[in-house]
């Protein structure tokens, strides 16, 4: 590669090789562009490498060790199980490794030209891209900017030592006796669960008047009831003031109810949302792309920013930090780089909590509805109505169905139990493709299935339910 100032040609310069930068540049390859990605880290960004797949790694040996603990209840003895935490963290990187070496070889088999360093822009049609070894110059006829978020650092608790953002808590070297979290959305809460059934003590600073404040209250109040039930404290209308550590430990100071209160852990998590990475030496503002107030760049419905070959993509743009959505905006910017109609339509973005239950929600809720004119009419199913759920010991949960009670199409849904992750899919699919409730309840589902749930929730919703009984009138 030729180091120096001659400028050398590509068709789209992706920057940022996470969910939403490697995506993009996979299918603008496959639209025949000429494509360079650039990011100093591994590729994957935040998601598979310090965000959603190394903590579900962690949660799922957490989840392994707690069934383990409680086999007795399945009919089976297991005697002295105790957690190797190297090994778990050998697990999780195993599990990276798998995942970010999947996506290399997906780019360079799609012809994508991968650069490991920074991007800083010259002009509006020219980058220079540098690491250690080189620093060449590109002119590109497309930018595509992905360059994701990272943890909120609240000054009376900054990173370092005994205070984590959620990048040091998965790499902690072993399983701490105690922890407080400040913050009870779903990072923390994921986080803090997860070392909870490790057996770490753990404290939940949360300034709402309910942990996982983006669901609906019936669902978070499972969640709360599965922590308080692993001794997990919960302190709501908390306001954290300060932090003071030494090389054992760290005091946390706040308020609740106008009393100052102090807790003391071996660890601090903070968790208090994301800030968008459009600071620093990209040079976004010396190409005139406009940021807003929040430091999120103002794009159109393909993507596009202010500077019309300049696109936008994921948590740097208005809307949900989450890793699928950004995915999804990348293909609609690189279809419209390639000449495509595509555009963003944001009917329905799912939303999950890897909790224990699990929470998803998609669409509108049953309140939603009705602020938007619909006449909205809500089914509340019980997993413990589903055989296969009973048998998974997953009992303890709901699906929520909302309708309109004059059309009968699907409007949104709300699911808290065992596998809601994977059940809200077939619920966003319906709200897309204009289903009804008794399209769902037609459809044959396999038996035992958790899928059924789905369908025993709208033929609920249709007043003819069979593996519960209908809500008196």
């Amino acid at each position: 590669m030729v180091v120096g100032d001659a400028s050398l040609d590509i068709d789209l310069l992706v920057i940022g090789a996470g969910p939403g930068g490697y995506v993009a540049a996979i299918r603008a390859a496959q639209l025949g562009q000429k494509v360079i990605v650039a990011d100093k880290a591994t590729v994957g960004g935040v998601c598979l490498n310090v965000g959603c797949i190394p903590s579900k790694a962690l949660i799922n040996s957490a989840h392994h060790f707690e069934s383990m603990q409680h086999a007795a209840a399945y009919g089976l003895s297991a005697d002295n199980v105790s957690v190797d935490f190297g090994k778990v963290q050998e697990y999780k990187g195993s599990v990276v490794n798998k995942m970010t070496s999947g996506v290399e070889m997906l780019l360079k088999a799609n012809k994508v030209q991968i650069f490991k360093g920074e991007v800083m822009f010259i002009n509006e049609n020219e980058a220079r891209l540098f690491n250690d070894q080189e620093a060449p110059r590109y002119r590109f006829k497309n930018c595509i900017i992905a360059t994701g978020s990272r943890p909120i650092e609240l000054k009376p608790f900054p990173f370092g030592g005994r205070i984590l953002s959620s990048t040091e808590a998965l790499s902690l070297p072993e399983v701490p006796k105690s922890l407080v979290v400040i913050g009870g959305g779903y990072i923390g809460i994921e986080l803090g669960q997860m070392y909870s059934k490790f057996g770490t003590k753990v404290t939940v600073l949360e300034g709402a008047d309910t942990i996982l404040p983006g669901f609906d209250k019936d669902m978070s109040q499972l969640v709360v009831k599965k922590l308080k039930k692993a001794n997990v404290e919960i302190v709501n209308g908390a306001l954290a003031k300060s932090a003071e550590q030494t090389d054992k430990d760290v005091t946390v100071t706040y308020e609740v109810g106008g009393e100052q209160k102090s807790v003391t852990a071996d660890y601090l998590l903070v968790t208090v949302g994301r800030r968008p990475n459009t600071d620093g030496e990209l040079g976004l503002d010396l190409i005139g792309v406009k940021v807003n107030e929040r430091g999120l760049i103002e794009v159109d419905d393909q993507c596009r920013t202010n500077i019309k070959h300049i696109y936008a993509i994921g948590d740097i743009v208005p809307g949900a930090a989450l890793a699928h959505k950004a995915s999804y905006e990348a293909k609609v910017a690189a279809e419209a780089i390639a000449g495509l109609p595509s555009k963003v339509d944001y009917k329905c973005i799912p939303a999950v909590a890897f909790s224990d239950p699990e929470c998803a929600s998609v669409g509108y809720t049953e309140k939603e509805a009705k602020e938007k004119g619909y006449n909205a009419k809500s089914s509340k199913f019980p997993f413990g109505g589903n055989g296969r759920a009973v048998t998974l010991n997953g009992a303890d949960g709901f699906m929520k169905l909302i309708h309109d009670a004059d059309t009968g199409l699907v409007l949104g849904a709300q699911i808290a139990g065992v596998e809601a992750s994977n059940m809200i899919a077939e619920l966003g699919l319906a709200i897309e493709m204009g289903a009804t409730i008794e399209d769902i309840a037609l459809t044959i589902h396999a038996h035992p299935t958790l899928g059924e749930i789905t369908m025993d929730a709208a033929e609920l919703a249709m007043g003819h339910p069979i593996h519960t009984l209908a809500p008196k009138s």
